[in-house]
């Protein structure tokens, strides 16, 4: 999986989407997408009952997974990156809370039938239309009826920010888009914004983001 990303400084960067290079960059210092949970996640919070069983996707070094089993959630975490899921397991431990994690693309992953109660994908805009179309279809395959998809992503006009994200236009979300992609689930909030991201040095600045609070009937 190849595209060019920009980094926290808004360069531009050509990298392959594979382990190696997912294990580069979490091998620098620091957590380098923040401790703390995304803020679109966070404001979910009224949504989630302790002991519901969430799919933490893409999930690298753990700061949502492990904000999730804070909550009180049976928590499985996914990432590609046996680095990124070592950084998660001390942050996981650090906290005091359990997590299962599992090292698997999430593109390939057998995405396990009807499993979880939540599903969460924050950012993982890495791949193009065809490895997302496999994705989005294990999320929905991932979810139990009634169960919740929390998705947040940039919009194309992150590409004028240049404060994090793909520089592909076509692996960003717009809301025609992600209507098709999970027609069929009761979509419960849908909404292309800016603001503010403090979440590392990899999300810091004005962006352009687009949240999905969508549930399966």
């Amino acid at each position: 999986m190849s595209e060019s990303v920009r980094d926290g400084s808004g360069v531009m960067e050509g990298k392959t989407y594979g382990q190696d290079h997912w294990d580069l960059r979490y091998a620098e210092d620091g957590y380098i997408f923040g401790e703390g949970p995304n803020r679109f996640l966070e404001r979910q919070a009224p949504l989630l009952k302790p002991g519901m069983r969430a799919l933490a996707v893409a999930d690298g070094e753990g700061r949502n997974s492990v904000w999730l089993a804070e909550q009180g959630l049976e928590v499985v975490a996914t990432d590609i990156s046996p680095v990124g899921i070592e950084k998660a397991r001390q942050l996981a431990a650090s906290r005091g809370v359990t997590i299962d994690h599992r090292q698997a693309d999430m593109v390939s992953w057998d995405y396990p039938e009807a499993a979880f109660d939540v599903v969460v994908a924050i950012f993982i805009q890495v791949v193009g239309p065809a490895d997302r179309a496999k994705v989005f279809q294990g999320l929905r395959r991932a979810l139990r009826p009634g169960g919740l998809l929390l998705l947040e992503g940039y919009t194309p006009d992150q590409l004028q920010h240049g404060t994090g994200g793909p520089s592909a236009v076509e692996n960003l979300y717009t809301e025609a888009l992600l209507r098709e992609a999970f027609a069929g689930l009761a979509i419960e909030r849908l909404e292309a914004y800016e603001a503010e991201l403090d979440e590392g040095p990899r999300h810091r600045g004005l962006s352009a983001v687009i949240d999905l609070v969508a549930r399966k009937a």
